[in-house]
């Protein structure tokens, strides 16, 4: 399987930043799509951002302009660089990477999370 391990996650006040990290291992696979996902308690997981292996990327209306996306293939690695944090940014941040397995098997692994809270 692809293990994803995220980093960078803490406690910061209103109009501070953050700068997550997540790493992916494994062998045999080829990762099409990263992205992060949060959850707040007693909501559902919502997309952050995700960012395709040619660099395009998809921003959440709530984020856009504040959040960037951007990813290091060689170190399969994704970013998510957070600025102007507000209060209604505290949940549980979750790396994701869709790819494929070299045997032609399509993956869509997550990480366990990693948590920021924002206070105001």
């Amino acid at each position: 399987q692809v293990q994803l391990v995220e980093s960078g996650g803490g406690v910061v006040q209103a109009g501070e930043a953050l700068r997550l990290s997540c790493a992916a291992s494994g062998i045999l696979f080829r990762v099409n799509t990263m992205g992060w996902y949060r959850q707040a308690p007693g909501k559902q997981r919502e997309l952050v951002a995700t960012i395709s292996s040619s660099g395009s990327t998809n921003i959440a209306d709530s984020v856009k302009g504040r959040f960037t996306i951007s990813r290091d293939n060689a170190k399969i690695t994704v970013y998510l660089q957070m600025n102007s944090l507000k209060p209604d940014d505290t949940a549980v941040y979750y790396c994701n990477a869709d790819g494929t397995y070299f045997n032609g098997v399509g993956f869509s692994s997550w990480g366990q999370g990693t948590q920021v809270t924002v206070s105001s």
